[in-house]
């Protein structure tokens, strides 16, 4: 008994290290926009699988009367922070669907809000009507925000087939591609053009 004990312990422990995840890098173009950051790619929900969302709020600052970051991806069940860190009063809040409001309050406070459905919130201050900002929640770990020039690395994506989606402010519907992660270090994407 020992030994088969033993036996099964080994098979799952070399099965374990057999799995390679790896990172999918890309770039994005997003035509009529100033440039290509802040696009959202991320692995569509994967059937039978959950994720625990991190324990730490995630921060979303209010800096010079500006949403900082602009655009966050989150994992659904996320708690965002959302401090004032300005010398004046703000309001965070949601139109519909998602509708929520964190009422206006002063410098130095932090407000929270927990994230618990998929989609994309857009976030406004009703004091500051210039003010804007998207949560865009999604159902598994594996995202990114693109940078300036587009590029963007989403890591340790474990080996299968996925839908991998796309999003931007100024193309809301998207795109997809289906891709299949392998276990190679590094799975390049061609560029992906996000257009009406």
């Amino acid at each position: 008994m020992r030994q088969l004990l033993r036996s099964s312990i080994l098979v799952v422990l070399g099965s374990n290290n057999l799995v390679h995840a790896a990172n999918i890098e890309g770039r994005v173009i997003v035509r009529n926009a100033r440039d290509n950051a802040n696009a959202v790619i991320y692995i569509e929900k994967i059937s039978g699988q959950q994720f625990k969302a991190p324990l730490e709020p995630i921060i979303l600052d209010q800096v010079n009367l500006t949403f900082v970051p602009h655009v966050v991806p989150v994992l659904v069940g996320t708690k965002v922070a959302f401090p004032n860190s300005d010398e004046i009063r703000h309001n965070v809040f949601s139109p519909a669907p998602t509708k929520f409001d964190l009422g206006t309050y002063p410098r130095k406070t932090t407000r929270f809000h927990l994230f618990d459905k998929p989609g994309v919130v857009t976030l406004l201050c009703n004091v500051h009507a210039e003010m804007s900002a998207y949560v865009v929640v999604v159902e598994t770990p594996y995202f990114s925000t693109s940078a300036r020039d587009g590029s963007f690395t989403i890591k340790d994506v474990p080996p299968g087939r996925y839908i991998l989606k796309f999003w931007h402010e100024k193309m809301p519907k998207g795109a997809l591609m289906e891709i299949e992660v392998t276990e190679n270090a590094v799975l390049q994407l061609p560029p992906m053009e996000l257009k009406k």
